[in-house]
C-alpha cells in the first residue's frame, strides 16, 4: 500500500482551526488537542478522578456483552469489554447505521478509534478499548438507507432500502422484512460485475441479514465481522437496556435543561464573536431531547414518531403542541421509561460521557465544528470534553483507475476540480472531426451585431412585432447551439470508450463532487480486490498527521 497525503481544507473553518492549531479562540472550545503528548495522560488523571456524573461500569459492560454477544463479536471484543468493567478508558466514535455500511469514510471512523485506542494504551501502558456507537436513535432514514457504488456504464447507482411502512421513527425501531432484504441482496447482485470476491461477499450480506430485524442489525453484524479482530466493541444508542443505564442522566438533562441551553447560546455566541458561524442549530428554547410517541401494537411499544422537545416555561412541547408534559412529568418519565428519550446532536456528547469514560472521541469534519458548542454545556454538568480526534481520511485509487490516468493525462487536481474541461481539452486534441466551437461563437457574433438594426427599425412597429423579432432571434441562436451541441457528440462518439474512462476514473475518485469516501460504498472495493486494503490499513501505526492520505493498490 503506497500514497501520498494532501492537505484538503475540511470546509469547516472551526475544523480547520482546531486540526491546525490557527486560533486560540477554538483551542479554548476544545481544551485538549490530540497531538499535545501530554494531554492525554492529564485526560486519563482526571477521568480516574470521576469527576461528573458516571454510568454504573459493571452494568454497562453487562449490556455491551449482551449486545456485542447477539451480533457476532469476537473474543477480543469481549475481552474489552471485561477490561472496561475493570476500569479500562474508551476511545469512541459513531455513525448512524447504514445500508452495507453506508460510505467508506464509516469504516475509516472505525479505523481511527482502533488504532487511537491502541495508540492510547501504548501510550498509558494501561488498557484503552475502542468502541463504535451506532446512532440507532436517529430518525433520517433518507440518509441511512441507501448508498451508492459505480456501474459499468459507468453511472453512479443508487442502492435503496424502502423505509418500512409507519411511523417516522428511529433507524433501530423501524422493522425491515426478510423481503426487503432479499431484494436488496439481489439489486446490489445484479449491479456488482462477476468477479472473485462475489460469491462470498454476497454471502457474507446474506448472513448478516438472516434474521436481522432492523438496519442497525445488519450494520453491527457487519461491524462486529470486519473489525472483531481488533477487538472494536459495537453499540446501539437505542438499546433499550442501554436506555436504563441512561435514565439518570436523562433527569439531569431535564433538570438542567435551562442552565444546558445558556451554555449552548454562550458557546454559540462567543464562537460568533470570533468570526464562526455555529454549525448545529442552537433554537432559542430548545430542550435538546426527543421523545419517541407510542407505537401500534401494545402499551410497552414506543415506535411511533419521534419528536423534538422545546422547552416554555416549566413545560416540555413538541412543535405542534401534541406533547405537553411539566417538568416533573417529563422527569417522572425519565426515570420510569427512559426508552422513550432520545438526544439530539448537541446532547448526545454529554450522554457519551456519563456512559463511558471517554478518553478521546474520533469525529469527522461536520462533528467537530458542532462539539464546538458543547464546550460550555459540558462544564454546567460538572464534565469536561474528552480529547477529540479527527477521523482519518482516504481516497483508494485502483490499477485501472490509475492507468486511464495516465493515458489521458489526469491528476487528481483534474479530478477534483477540472475533469470536464480536461476531457473537452482532451477530445481538442484528437484526430479526425475538429471542434467548431470558435466558429459557431463567430457566428452567433455575427448574427447578434446583424440583427441589432433589424430591432432597433422594428420599434415604431410596437411591442409584438419587437417581441416577435426578439423570440426569432433567440430561436436562431438555440439552433447554432443545437449544431454546436451534436458536432460535440459526434466527435464525442468517435472517442466514446475513452470519455466513459474518463468518467470512470470521476465517478471513482469524486463521486458527485465530493471526496470518495463521502459517497461511495466499500463494496465496490471489496468485489474487486478483496478486502487486503482494509487489513493493510488496520496494520498502519497510529499517525497524528490529519492530511487526506491517497492511496494507490
Amino acid at each position: 500500500m503506497s500514497g501520498l497525503t494532501l492537505n484538503m481544507p475540511s470546509g469547516q473553518p472551526i475544523t480547520d482551526a482546531y486540526i491546525n492549531k490557527t486560533d486560540p479562540n477554538v483551542l479554548r472550545q476544545f481544551g485538549y488537542h490530540w497531538q499535545e503528548d501530554g494531554h492525554w495522560a492529564v485526560r486519563a488523571e482526571e477521568l480516574r478522578q470521576a469527576g461528573g456524573p458516571r454510568a454504573d461500569r459493571a452494568a454497562l459492560a453487562e449490556v455491551l456483552s449482551a449486545y456485542n454477544r447477539e451480533h457476532g463479536a469476537s473474543e477480543a471484543a469481549l475481552e474489552h469489554i471485561r477490561e472496561l468493567g475493570n476500569g479500562a478508558l474508551v476511545v469512541v466514535g459513531g455513525q448512524q447505521a447504514g445500508l452495507w455500511s453506508g460510505p467508506l469514510l464509516v469504516l475509516f471512523k472505525a479505523v481511527s478509534i482502533i488504532q487511537s485506542a491502541a495508540f492510547a494504551r501504548d501510550k498509558l501502558k494501561s488498557p484503552v478499548i475502542p468502541v463504535f456507537w451506532i446512532a440507532g436513535e436517529d430518525h433520517d432514514w433518507e440518509e441511512a438507507g441507501h448508498t451508492y457504488l459505480v456501474s459499468e456504464e459507468p453511472k453512479l447507482r443508487k442502492l435503496e432500502l424502502t423505509r418500512p411502512k409507519g411511523a417516522k421513527t428511529s433507524v433501530s425501531r423501524s422493522i425491515i422484512s426478510p423481503e426487503a432484504w432479499k431484494q436488496a441482496i439481489e439489486e446490489l447482485g445484479a449491479l456488482l460485475p462477476d468477479s472473485e470476491y462475489k460469491p462470498d461477499l454476497l454471502d457474507r450480506l446474506c448472513a448478516f441479514t438472516d434474521g436481522a430485524a432492523t438496519l442497525s442489525d445488519t450494520f453491527a453484524r457487519l461491524l462486529a465481522w470486519l473489525f472483531g479482530p481488533y477487538g472494536l466493541v459495537v453499540m446501539d444508542a437505542d438499546d433499550p437496556a442501554l436506555r436504563r443505564l441512561e435514565a439518570p442522566m436523562f433527569e439531569c438533562i431535564v433538570r438542567s435543561n435551562e442552565a444546558l441551553q445558556e451554555a449552548y447560546n454562550r458557546s454559540a455566541a462567543y464562537l460568533a464573536e470570533h468570526g464562526y458561524s455555529a454549525q448545529a442549530e442552537v433554537a432559542p428554547d430548545g430542550a435538546n431531547l426527543f421523545l419517541f410517541g407510542p407505537g401500534h401494537s401494545g402499551a410497552e411499544d414506543y415506535s411511533g414518531d419521534r419528536q423534538l422537545l422545546f422547552r416554555s416555561g416549566q413545560q416540555f412541547k413538541d412543535r405542534k403542541g401534541f406533547v405537553k408534559l411539566s417538568t416533573d412529568e417529563l422527569l417522572e418519565l425519565a426515570r420510569r421509561q427512559p426508552e422513550r428519550l432520545s438526544n439530539n446532536v448537541l446532547t448526545r456528547p454529554l450522554m457519551q460521557d456519563y456512559l463511558f469514560p471517554v478518553l478521546g472521541t474520533v469525529l469527522g469534519p461536520g462533528e467537530i465544528a458542532y462539539w464546538a458548542l458543547t464546550s460550555d454545556a459540558f462544564k454546567a454538568l460538572g464534565m469536561n470534553m474528552p480529547i477529540v480526534v479527527p477521523r482519518l481520511s482516504f481516497t483508494f485509487v485502483d490499477r485501472t483507475a490509475q492507468k486511464h490516468m495516465e493515458r489521458y493525462g489526469m491528476t487528481l487536481d483534474t479530478v477534483m476540480h477540472n475533469a470536464e474541461q480536461h476531457k473537452s481539452d482532451w477530445l481538442s486534441r484528437q484526430g479526425g472531426l475538429q471542434p467548431m466551437d470558435e466558429t459557431f461563437d463567430k457566428i452567433k457574433d455575427q448574427l447578434s451585431a446583424m440583427y441589432e438594426p433589424v430591432l432597433e427599425t422594428l420599434a415604431p412597429y410596437g411591442q409584438d412585432i419587437q417581441a416577435l423579432a426578439e423570440t426569432n432571434q433567440s430561436k436562431l441562436f438555440e439552433q447554432l447551439e443545437f449544431m454546436k451541441s451534436r458536432l460535440y457528440y459526434e466527435r464525442s462518439k468517435r472517442h466514446d470508450d475513452a470519455l466513459r474512462q474518463m468518467e470512470r476514473v470521476q465517478l471513482q475518485l469524486w463521486p458527485q463532487g465530493k471526496p470518495q469516501e463521502r459517497v461511495l460504498n466499500f463494496i465496490q472495493l471489496w468485489n474487486q480486490s478483496g478486502l487486503h486494503w482494509l487489513r493493510d490499513l488496520l496494520q498502519q501505526s497510529h499517525n497524528n498527521d490529519p492530511g487526506h492520505r491517497v492511496v494507490y493498490l
